[in-house]
């Protein structure tokens, strides 16, 4: 028989699953259990010793399983199937998109280190590195993304820690403007610092494009994050987070997670195995519905500026980032409303199917006001330099009928008072 290799939207079916040790259950059981039983006093020391980080694991041995706080067989092959997205070799997955940040941040950030970040970023991320990181000492320096390497490389020097540099940490798309950020670029400013005692972490907040639609680590990243309660969970019935990379960043990031408790619960593991399932279907629906409404409010006198990757001018660098890293402009859309907030709040308060709620990715659309509600704690003058405006809409394009949201669009535009 000739060997396949088939696509991760194929192996989302059994991927790390054998039936004939859950008697033969199609689909993989969910573990309810806290403790796992030893063979042997000697197996149980093993598995500490690797659990805690007291030494690496031999070519041939496992994790084996301990107790649902460090792992669990639902855990296990969620982080399983989640490496073959992005072809990494490690997967660990967390409580919440913000307990993957943080804990990312906390490994490889300590009092003294400089943090470099592009803005805008995820409003709690941006509070978590403004409030918290400085409380306990850690340097940080924003960047723009029209920032060329020349003033990034001269910012850096300029700060005063260039030999304490440690991550550099991007979001991209940027949440909500779909800004685009070279992670090549930066790629190449982290190995310009990175020297034997001094490591320089890129890591990228991919959550905008899913597992699908860009690959961070194929283009030189050292971690990809993604808030997986978004398009990998997908239905807005969860809560978690995911970071991937090597066995030794993962494995360093799997120690901590093990002492600061932030794992999912079974349950949650189970029901994100059973949102891999659907999730390329879903993403391409959302973003052939995305399509459809970013040119449909491309066009509608009402409406000011589209962000929209799909919408990108050709011959511009962020058109020229666009096709080096992503493969389809995706599903989130951001316009600029004519008037302000007052005109924003009609047009959201109008709606009759897209619901007004924060989050995105999931099968349903959504639509929130960035400036008051996600990004209501970002610094007011960095907000106004960001483009993050009173007068910006956040759209999160879900599976339905596009003409539907169409509809639903045109009418709440409609009943706006300019």
């Amino acid at each position: 028989m000739k060997d396949h290799k088939y696509s991760p939207e194929s192996q989302m079916m059994t991927y790390g699953y054998k039936p004939e040790l859950s008697e033969g259950a199609v689909k993989c059981p969910i573990f309810q259990t806290s403790t796992f039983v030893f063979k042997s006093a000697e197996e149980g020391k093993g598995f500490f010793e690797i659990a805690y980080g007291l030494r690496e694991k031999k070519p041939t041995e496992e994790l084996g399983l301990i107790y649902s706080r460090i792992n669990n067989p639902n855990l296990e092959i969620l982080e399983n199937r989640l490496c073959l997205w992005d072809n990494a070799e490690q997967c660990a997955v967390f409580s919440s998109g913000m307990s993957a940040v943080s804990t990312v941040l906390l490994e490889f950030l300590k009092p003294g280190d400089l943090l470099v970040y592009s803005n805008p970023l995820y409003g709690g991320t941006d509070h978590f590195i403004h409030d918290f990181l400085a409380k306990i000492g850690v340097h940080t320096l924003p960047v723009m993304p029209w920032d060329t390497k020349e003033e990034i490389l001269k910012a850096i020097d300029n700060s005063g820690h260039a030999d304490r540099l440690s991550m550099i940490y991007m979001e991209t798309p940027a949440n909500p403007t779909n800004e685009l950020i070279d992670i090549e670029m930066y790629v190449s400013i982290a190995k310009k610092y990175r020297t034997k005692g001094q490591e320089v972490i890129v890591t990228v907040d991919n959550t905008y494009m899913g597992p699908l639609w860009q690959h961070p680590l194929d283009l030189g990243a050292d971690i990809v994050l993604y808030s997986a309660t978004k398009f990998i969970g997908g239905h807005s019935d969860l809560i978690a987070g995911a970071l991937l990379g090597s066995n030794e960043l993962i494995g360093r990031i799997k120690v901590l997670r093990t002492f600061l408790g932030s794992i999912i619960s079974p349950n949650t593991a189970w029901l994100m195995l059973r949102s891999l399932e659907t999730l390329k279907l879903r993403m391409d629906k959302q973003t052939a519905n995305a399509e459809k409404v970013a040119s449909f409010l491309a066009n509608h006198p009402k409406v000011e500026k589209v962000l929209y990757l799909g919408l990108l001018e050709e011959g511009t660098e962020q058109y020229r980032i666009y096709k080096n890293q992503c493969s389809t402009p995706g599903s989130m859309v951001s316009f600029d409303i004519k008037g302000g907030e007052k005109q924003a709040f009609e047009f959201l308060n109008n709606l009759s199917h897209i619901q007004l709620a924060v989050s995105l990715g999931s099968t349903e659309s959504l639509a929130q006001h960035p400036d008051t509600m996600t990004h209501a704690g970002v610094d007011p003058d960095q907000k106004i330099k960001m483009g993050l405006t009173e007068k910006l809409v956040r759209l999160s394009i879900g599976v339905e009928n596009s003409d539907d949201l169409i509809w639903d669009i045109a009418n709440a535009l409609e009943s706006v008072a300019l």
